[in-house]
């Protein structure tokens, strides 16, 4: 088992990094043709962090993002998979589920830390 101080180390490696480069790889696969495009997109999918900017704090380890921020919010998500369906908001849509994915992984493992 990995001790806490990594773990704490390779938090933000791994978040970040699904967040930048995981997206490239999405894109890659899933639109061969215009994958630099498509990167580009979803790494512009980040802007919805800017709800994070209401908050207060406007971080806090212990709160998940999913269901507390506006762009966040289950409503938001929902939208989000409906855009799937549009071919012209689909890279958009993939970059902003992949977000909400790698929110809620982050928030799982700061819960992990917090009770280790």
């Amino acid at each position: 088992m990995l001790s806490y101080e990594t773990l704490k180390i390779l938090q933000p490696i791994l978040h970040y990094g699904l967040h930048l480069l995981f997206p490239g790889l999405l894109a890659w696969y899933f639109f061969k043709k215009e994958w630099k495009k498509a990167w580009l997109i979803m790494i512009a999918t980040m802007l919805v962090d800017l709800d994070h900017l209401l908050a207060t704090p406007i971080f806090d380890p212990t709160r998940c993002s999913i269901g507390f921020h506006l762009l966040h919010s289950y409503i938001a998500i929902g939208i989000y998979f409906l855009l799937l369906f549009i071919p012209k908001t689909r890279i958009v849509a993939v970059g902003l589920l992949f977000h909400m994915l790698v929110d809620w992984q982050d928030y799982l493992w700061s819960h992990y830390l917090l009770n280790m």
